[in-house]
């Protein structure tokens, strides 16, 4: 077998985020005075990314960054955290993709994002990048790029045997459905499982049904991930859905908690293949609940040596 370039591979979006502190979240129309401001890393494709490479997997970003400061900044910022930047492209053609952030003192958020330079993300970048995707043993694709251009890393990755993790986020409601037949994994939290089946998702049996749904359109495996109420998973073996809750902990900010779920799943996906999906599960959920007790989103990401050993 040809080296390995990376175990996970993540195609997807790089984000700067403005974020403001609050007591509460304006109104429309409204000024109001924020405690603390900060310029953060985000971006769902590259969080994912990140956390995977924080606890040990060997990791690969294929995204599009402005060639722009932030876009400079961001590349430094991959190589601290041992992401392979070999194929983070830089385009004039637009600014980096940029989120405005508000958290208000319950660690409840409203977010603006501009996805400015990963909409320049294009089938080209992912040809470049088609042996580093092949080699992999897990590839992760959101929707904060191009659908059409997630929608084909997938095909590759699945041509190729490499499991594939779907998080279709931020989610539309007419989504291709091949999507659905190319994703090993395809995990969403209530919101994006409501704007895609049309069934609102309040509790854990009602993402019992709403992934039923899933299963149905294709999917052969499907989690829908409930905030501080863990997450429910179901399979095409395994079509009764289960509940796995998680422990409860004291939220100060769960901006990125969703993303710091999907990069765990992937670092177990691709390390630790034996493992039940169950106990990928539950070790990915304890990993999201240590970031919400951290402001901010990667820097609330834990690495390996500070979680418990025996997840390892």
């Amino acid at each position: 077998m040809a080296q390995e370039i990376a175990a996970v591979v993540v195609v997807g979006s790089c984000m700067t985020d403005l974020v403001s502190l609050t007591p509460r979240l304006p109104k429309a129309g409204e000024t109001i005075h924020g405690s603390k401001f900060f310029i953060g890393f985000g971006g769902k494709g590259a969080n994912q990314c990140i956390q995977a490479a924080r606890l040990g997997a060997k990791a690969a970003m294929v995204c599009k960054v402005g060639n722009d400061s932030f876009g400079n900044d961001y590349i430094e910022n991959f190589k601290k955290n041992n992401v392979s930047t070999e194929f983070v492209g830089q385009t004039a053609d637009a600014a980096t993709g940029a989120a405005s952030i508000i958290v208000n003192g319950e660690g409840q958020n409203a977010i603006v994002i501009v996805a400015g330079a990963n909409l320049f993300l294009a089938s080209e970048d992912l040809k470049k990048a088609s042996a580093v995707i092949s080699g992999a043993r897990v590839m992760v694709c959101q929707l904060e790029v191009m659908p059409e251009v997630s929608l084909e890393a997938l095909k590759m990755a699945r041509a190729s045997g490499v499991k594939t993790i779907f998080n279709p986020a931020p989610a539309i409601a007419d989504l291709d459905p091949q999507f659905f037949t190319y994703s090993d994994i395809f995990c969403c939290n209530e919101s994006e499982a409501e704007i895609l089946t049309g069934i609102p998702v309040r509790s854990p049996g009602d993402a019992g049904n709403a992934g039923s749904v899933l299963l149905e359109r294709g999917c052969r495996r499907v989690i829908v991930t409930l905030g501080g109420e863990g997450c429910v998973i179901l399979s095409q073996e395994v079509r009764t859905p289960k509940h796995i809750p998680t422990r409860k902990v004291k939220a100060v900010d769960s901006t990125g908690a969703g993303d710091s779920f999907v990069g765990a799943l992937a670092f177990y996906a691709a390390h630790y293949p034996d493992l039940s999906m169950e106990e990928m599960v539950k070790r990915s959920n304890y990993i999201a609940s240590v970031s919400v007790q951290a402001a901010g989103t990667q820097t609330s990401y834990p690495s390996k040596k500070d979680l418990p050993q025996d997840m390892f």
